[in-house]
Formats: structure tokens, C-alpha cells, sequence
């Protein structure tokens, strides 16, 4: 069984070191691109410390007439929530050192979800902070198309997986794109 405090520390490491050796930014697949519609809602992220960055991605939809939101957090008992963002308004500080729209800003259906992790595997299986966030998200709007956005040094053999646990439709990182 894998310990999984242990494995985010040690991803965490990881992806720290990496981060440290410059590597090449993201680059957006076709596939991506080739699912974007005007209108259609993306959800992207700030992110934070070594996390992969997903502004090409949300660029590229924006560029599509796609409309952006940021996940906003209150606290652990509250889901997260999607909120409106035009890409020069500025963001607020959040709890875990997030950045992330006003409260007031108008909650939005994702139809398609850019998530941040920690690690992933070859199934597309994902292991996040552990605060159980995206697994809320996931689970409450499943018709969203779930897309990873990580470093290739996030991606390990395996990983326990929960019932609660929705894999991911695509991953992509600084070496392509992965899809099931």
C-alpha cells in the first residue's frame, strides 16, 4: 500500500527540483485546441509554488471565445466553487495561499476543468493535495472534461485509488499530451 503522505512529500520534492532546472513551458496540444467552442466555460488556476503553470492553455481558450473561471475556496466543509474571471481583474488572497476571484464574482458550470496535481499515472488517475476539492468538483459537475496539467516528473507507476476517485480524460505536461 502506498503511503501517501510520504509520496506527496516526495513528488513535492521532485517537482520542486525540476522546476529549479528551467524546463520548457507547456505547450497546447491540438487536441486541447480542437475541443475548444466560443462560450464553452474552462476552468483554469494560479498556480502555486512548483505547480505546472496552465496559462497556455487558458490563453488558447480564451483566444476561442471561451469564457474563464477560477476555483474559489471558503472553507474545507464548503465545495469549491467556479467563479467568473476576466483575465486582467484582479484576484484575491484565498485560504492555502490561493489566489482566486472575489466572492461575489458570478459561479459558472465548468465544461472543462484544468486541475492542478501531484502526482499521476499511466490510467490517468490523480493524486491532489488531499483536501478533496477537485474530487467534490469532479463528482459535481461530471460532464466537465477533466484535464490534468502537470510536470512529466509527476507521473509515477501507480496510485491507490478511492471510490470517491474520478480519473482524469487527459494530461498534459511539458512532453504531450495523454489521453485514455
Amino acid at each position: 500500500m502506498i503511503d501517501k503522505p510520504a509520496l506527496r512529500a516526495h513528488i513535492r520534492a521532485t517537482r520542486d527540483a525540476f522546476v529549479a532546472s528551467n524546463p520548457p513551458p507547456i505547450t497546447v496540444p491540438d487536441a486541447f485546441r480542437a475541443r475548444l467552442s466560443h462560450g464553452l466555460t474552462v476552468t483554469s488556476y494560479v498556480p502555486m509554488g512548483s505547480e505546472a503553470d496552465p496559462s497556455p492553455l487558458a490563453r488558447t481558450a480564451t483566444e476561442a471565445g471561451c469564457v474563464l473561471a477560477l476555483p474559489h475556496v471558503t472553507v474545507r466543509s464548503e465545495p469549491m466553487r467556479f467563479l467568473a474571471w476576466e483575465t486582467e481583474a484582479a484576484l484575491e488572497a484565498g485560504p492555502f495561499g490561493l489566489s482566486q476571484p472575489a466572492a461575489d464574482a458570478i459561479e459558472l458550470r465548468p465544461d472543462i476543468i484544468l486541475t492542478p496535481m501531484l502526482a499521476f499515472d499511466a490510467k490517468l488517475d490523480r493524486l491532489g493535495q488531499g483536501a478533496g476539492y477537485y474530487d467534490r468538483a469532479f463528482a459535481r459537475f461530471p460532464d466537465a472534461w477533466r484535464v490534468g496539467v502537470a510536470w512529466s516528473v509527476q507521473q509515477v507507476d501507480g496510485l491507490p485509488v478511492e471510490p470517491w476517485d474520478m480519473t482524469l480524460h487527459a494530461i498534459v505536461t511539458e512532453r504531450g499530451w495523454m489521453t485514455r
